[in-house]
């Protein structure tokens, strides 16, 4: 029975199913890589299969955790891509300006421009959200739509290259052997959880989702809760951008981020956030995005064709979300299936009567 228990426990924790279908995904790659699980030093850097996933995973997390907390409050961001982009673009084309481009005080400061952009568009989010009382999906539309037609013009529509050794780090570096985006990540989401986990913000966040409006009339201002989980998002977007074209040195309006919030928001989801708003795990998206970057390295891995690896992506990702379903356990696996009902429906104690009532003794 504590053995029965203890399983039962385990299995209804928020983090068993994502964490037992990444590794699941780990082990399908095996057949075809044998070595997969190897990992090498080569000239100080540690290289190898899992190595890889964190680092191109990396982006991913960061818009991923991000888009955990817009969620968490109700609300949803389709403008992530978009943000990326122009980050991206803005960062590359004032460092290809630079007569140095390994200036540490240039690279800086490209860094800060393309950071301060992704934020201001995270305000904007935020104010139409909040403020203007506009649906997310239609708020954050805008700057999806219209933001990469910017990133399009600051690069003039061109693929802008760089050759810049510092800005290289963020997204292709390694430092103590290990790819510097992993800490990079590391940091934003030790940061998060601190936040959101340590202080009142993570409670006021929940709440916001839960129901604004009550959140509001007990004193809590909703409405600059918004804006700053739009704005820590947007920020989240420009760091991932910053990665990205660091990673390849080169800055693409038009693919940098292409779709990356939908694998944001399949991260979210799988990772036990639900869409609706309220409690969230930082933690279960972090693995939710692991998870989606495991399946398109083993999409490549098996061999799957070009053209339908969108279709096995989303046979896995359902599967995934069908087995955090409660209900859709207890129909397959008979957890709390027809016997476990009929136990539950037992007949309760007889009650007595209303003329049983106890007698009441007269005194004399």
């Amino acid at each position: 029975m504590a053995t029965t228990s203890r399983w039962r426990a385990l299995t209804h924790h928020n983090l068993f199913w994502p964490v037992a279908v990444l590794i699941a995904l780990l082990l399908v790659n095996v057949p075809f890589t044998p070595d997969f699980f190897a990992i090498k030093m080569t000239d100080g850097h540690l290289y190898g299969s899992l190595v890889s996933i964190v680092l191109f995973g990396s982006p991913l997390i960061l818009v991923a955790v991000g888009m955990t907390l817009v969620i968490a409050t109700g609300g949803i961001d389709l403008s992530v891509g978009a943000v990326v982009a122009i980050t991206g673009a803005l960062t590359c084309s004032y460092i290809s300006d630079q007569a140095d481009q390994n200036a540490l005080a240039g690279v800086f400061l490209a860094m800060g421009i393309g950071l301060v952009a992704a934020v201001v568009c995270g305000l904007w989010n935020g104010f139409l959200v909040a403020r203007m009382g506009i649906q997310p999906i239609i708020a954050t539309l805008i700057i999806m739509v219209a933001g990469r037609g910017v990133a399009q013009l600051i690069t003039d529509g061109q693929i802008i290259t760089i050759n810049s050794e510092p800005y290289k780090l963020i997204g292709g570096g390694y430092w103590l052997t290990l790819p510097f985006s992993i800490f990079v990540v590391a940091a934003v989401v030790a940061v998060t959880v601190a936040l959101t986990r340590r202080t009142a913000l993570g409670l006021l966040v929940e709440s916001v989702g839960g129901n604004a409006e009550a959140s509001r009339l007990v004193g809590i201002r909703s409405r600059r809760i918004k804006i700053m989980v739009y704005m820590f998002c947007a920020l989240c977007a420009g760091i991932a951008g910053l990665m990205i074209s660091s990673n390849t040195s080169a800055a693409d309006g038009n693919n940098a981020g292409l779709w990356i919030e939908l694998d944001a928001i399949l991260a979210v989801v799988i990772g036990g956030t639900s869409l609706l708003g309220g409690r969230f795990s930082i933690g279960g998206t972090v693995v939710g995005a692991l998870v989606i970057q495991t399946l398109t390295t083993t999409i490549y891995t098996i061999g799957v064709p070009t053209q339908t690896n969108l279709v096995f992506k989303a046979v896995v990702v359902i599967i995934v979300c069908l087995l955090q379903s409660p209900k859709f356990r207890a129909k397959v696996f008979g957890a709390n299936g027809p016997k476990g009902l009929r136990r539950a429906a037992a007949p309760a104690p007889a009650t007595p009567a209303a003329d049983a009532a106890p007698k009441m003794e007269v005194s004399r």
